[in-house]
């Protein structure tokens, strides 16, 4: 069994120690992370699980940001504690923060990542949308959370300051 709930300041420490053994030493150091510089994350947005003992099993963030004046979300990080792997809270964590940011009047998604596994949950690759650089282009992806979303967005991604 596992619980669902809003991130709350109490459990920073531990998505980021989450976030620090998922993913490559230096990982603050990606592009990406310049977006989130001095911006803090949308609270309603990051959401962690978890198991039945109340151990972290997984945690997701999403920040604000701007192409030209459309306002935009950065999903990401998303990770998933290696012990938990194949158990779909990966998947259970994207749906859900997706389903909210529609109801709180959000338009567009953006991520970078892999396009196979983000595919499956309606995201398809950006051809107008510039990350900074050295962003891989072919990893630029996007999701509207209404129709027409992204129509005319163009332009590189910028901090929502």
């Amino acid at each position: 069994m596992f619980t669902l709930e809003t991130e709350k300041p109490v459990d920073y420490w531990e998505v980021e120690a989450l976030y620090d053994l998922c993913f490559a030493p230096g990982r603050e150091a990606l592009s990406s992370y310049r977006l989130r510089d001095d911006v803090p994350p949308v609270p309603d947005l990051c959401r962690v699980v978890r198991d039945a003992e109340g151990i972290l099993a997984g945690a997701i963030r999403y920040w604000p940001v701007r192409i030209g004046s459309e306002r935009a979300l950065l999903l990401g990080p998303v990770a998933v504690h290696p012990t938990h792997h194949g158990e779909g809270l990966g998947g259970l964590l994207i749906r859900d923060s997706l389903e909210r940011a529609a109801s709180l009047g959000w338009k567009r998604v953006i991520l970078v990542g892999d396009a196979p596994y983000y595919g499956r949950f309606g995201f398809t690759k950006l051809t107008e949308v510039e990350m900074p650089p050295p962003t891989n282009p072919e990893r630029v992806l996007g999701l509207e959370l209404c129709p027409g979303a992204w129509d005319g967005v163009a332009g590189k991604v910028v901090r929502d300051a």
